[in-house]
């Protein structure tokens, strides 16, 4: 019998953390090419749609390893969840990417230089190299995503906007909070005045020698914004389901039926959001996004009634006994805001023990992680 994707998703977790996640911390900065990923775990694309999710990875690497042990890889995983409690708090900074993207978009419609990028014709043969590896194989190593935004903002001089969207549009991974503040970051706008600049010796030494001699602008000053985004406090607060009952089911928590009240619902809509997006996405990004749908649809048929919705859709239910898992700042979230679309929301617990802690730098939210992980590893 054919494994369904979170099988596949569980069994790939499980022959990282027998295998390699030992080696994890010394190994994972390096990139040796698409054909060797053994010192990543590969999961990203799982944890970014839910397949998989936060709690159950960090629970099931517990198990096997001392946190002491793995701590880096924690860090790692909890990244994601930290971009996106401080995009929460800050909303503002995604609405103001999309209006400056738009901008951007037409006034460098036909620009050479973009134009160059976009296609690997430009005068560097590892940023080449790697915009058809992201468009191929939809992923790039953590690594090499850093370098080549850098390379993208402070050598090609192009706009961070726009590099953001050429990773939203070929990533499998894709998130909106932390390909947003990520970019920011390298740019030096999320940590004001700290930038991240790639160094042709660091490319040549953790790509094992692939590369040398590249030619990059390697002192250049960070970028900087008059915009200042203040700080809103957040009412995230869960509340009881047992009135409702409708389920909904966006793309990014796609393992429904590992939700303690799954069974309590009586209808479970997954919605599918094709025409209403503000990004461009690849067509291989898509049917991916369909493949996973359908097989949460798969995964649960047989257990309640569901189907399959588009998000025009929603406004056909009755959404005053609807409730759903939160979707997070982005697209989906926009959708139902702008449609006056009042869906009750339902927050993980790894999420609201995390969000507290994203109110400043990430070095303040990872001296508070063995506090996340006591409210969530029993």
């Amino acid at each position: 019998m054919n494994k369904n994707i979170r099988e596949h998703a569980l069994v790939s977790l499980s022959d990282f953390i027998s295998s390699d996640l030992k080696e994890y911390s010394s190994k994972r900065n390096y990139d040796y090419g698409p054909n060797n990923r053994k010192n990543t775990s590969n999961l990203s694309k799982f944890i970014a749609h839910g397949i998989l999710t936060e709690k159950e990875i960090i629970t099931q690497s517990l198990v096997k390893f001392k946190y002491e042990v793995i701590e880096k890889f924690i860090q790692e995983i909890l990244w994601r969840i930290y971009w996106k409690g401080w995009l929460e708090k800050r909303s503002t900074v995604w609405s103001d990417y999309l209006k400056n993207l738009n901008k951007l978009k037409k006034e460098l419609n036909g620009n050479q230089n973009y134009t160059n990028a976009i296609n690997g014709k430009t005068d560097i043969s590892c940023f080449n190299d790697w915009i058809h590896e992201l468009k191929k194989y939809g992923y790039l190593h953590n690594h090499t995503r850093m370098w080549f935004a850098s390379i993208w903002i402070f050598t090609l001089k192009l706009p961070w906007e726009l590099g953001a969207e050429i990773f939203m549009k070929y990533l499998y991974d894709g998130d909106y909070a932390s390909n947003t503040l990520s970019w920011r970051w390298v740019a030096g706008l999320q940590t004001k005045g700290k930038h991240y600049v790639a160094q042709s010796w660091n490319i040549q030494k953790f790509t094992n020698n692939k590369y040398s001699n590249i030619k990059l602008v390697e002192n250049p000053l960070p970028m900087n914004e008059n915009q200042i985004y203040k700080e809103a406090f957040l009412d995230f607060q869960n509340i009881d389901v047992k009135q409702y009952e409708n389920f909904v089911i966006f793309e990014n928590n796609l393992s429904a039926e590992n939700f303690d009240l799954f069974l309590d619902f009586k209808n479970i809509f997954i919605v599918k959001n094709i025409n209403h997006r503000k990004l461009d996405y690849d067509e291989k990004v898509m049917d991916f996004k369909t493949k996973l749908i359908e097989d949460q649809l798969s995964r649960i048929e047989n257990v309640k009634p569901v189907q399959i919705i588009d998000i025009s859709e929603l406004k056909k239910i009755d959404i005053s006994k609807s409730i759903s898992l939160y979707p997070n700042v982005g697209e989906n979230l926009d959708y139902l805001i702008e449609n006056n679309i009042q869906i009750k929301f339902i927050y993980r617990t790894i999420d609201l023990a995390s969000y507290q802690f994203c109110n400043k730098g990430y070095f303040n939210f990872k001296r508070n992680i063995p506090f996340i992980l006591k409210k969530i590893v029993a």
